[in-house]
């Protein structure tokens, strides 16, 4: 299968807030469900580096490396006797107006583009990772300090949870959704020492999500990240012919 996008993704950090379902069912795709865990809707602000970013492998010069944030939501859908566990993206923000115009044209994503900037630093047991972007002449930004050791996510738990989503959807309009597919190994994870975001919500993301300027995390986690590939061909999914 053909490969569209490959790239490194590195020091992936998720902010994981509880929310209320019915504050997510008006952004579903169609043929898809709300993925819960222990009956509970998580909704995550990601921070990471987009890294030797290639299409097609051919390298994008001088806009293959940079910070990317976004807010998701975890959905599965049934095919068959397969389960497929997902992510649907309210928004990704990145720096370049190229990558987000090409992301967007080819694929109806919810790309946006604002300045970006990252601060990593690390010693012999510690690491700390902040990505900041410019909203509103305010610079917002997500924060951690985490172990320089790594280990794998325990079964059953939130991280692997949070993590291990291996699909993508999109709507397209209220019939139509496109699923794609990502390619990357089981990640490892630091522990998180401490943490600070500075987020507005509701300026960022849209009025629906103004209650998580004032909801504190469930968990921050960060992962080591890894190679990663997109597929480049996506399932359109019509469910114009299903009787509402």
């Amino acid at each position: 299968m053909t490969v569209f996008l490959k790239a490194n993704w590195e020091n992936i950090i998720m902010a994981n807030y509880e929310i209320e379902s019915e504050i997510l069912i008006p952004f579903l795709p169609k043929g898809v469900a709300l993925d819960l865990y222990n009956g509970k809707a998580y909704i995550s602000l990601v921070g990471f580096m987009f890294k030797n970013t290639k299409l097609f492998n051919i390298p994008i010069p001088l806009l293959g490396t940079f910070e990317e944030i976004n807010l998701r939501f975890y959905v599965t859908r049934k095919e068959g006797n397969q389960t497929k566990r997902g992510v649907v993206f309210i928004n990704e923000t990145i720096p370049y107006k190229l990558v987000a115009w090409m992301a967007n044209k080819l694929y109806k994503e919810h790309y946006t583009v604002v300045p970006t900037k990252n601060d990593i630093r690390s010693n012999a047991t510690n690491q700390e990772i902040e990505f900041g972007w410019l909203l509103n002449k305010k610079w917002n930004s997500i924060f951690v300090e985490a172990e320089i050791k790594s280990e794998k996510m325990k079964v059953n738990s939130l991280e692997q949870f949070i993590y291990e989503h291996y699909y993508g959807y999109t709507k397209i309009d209220e019939q139509t959704t496109e699923e794609y597919q990502l390619q990357h190994p089981s990640w490892k994870v630091h522990e998180v020492v401490n943490y600070k975001i500075d987020c507005d919500f509701k300026a960022m993301y849209g009025e629906p999500f103004w209650v998580l300027n004032h909801t504190k995390p469930t968990a921050v986690f960060i992962a080591e990240g890894s190679k990663v590939a997109v597929n480049w061909k996506r399932t359109k999914l019509n469910f114009s012919s299903e009787r509402s």
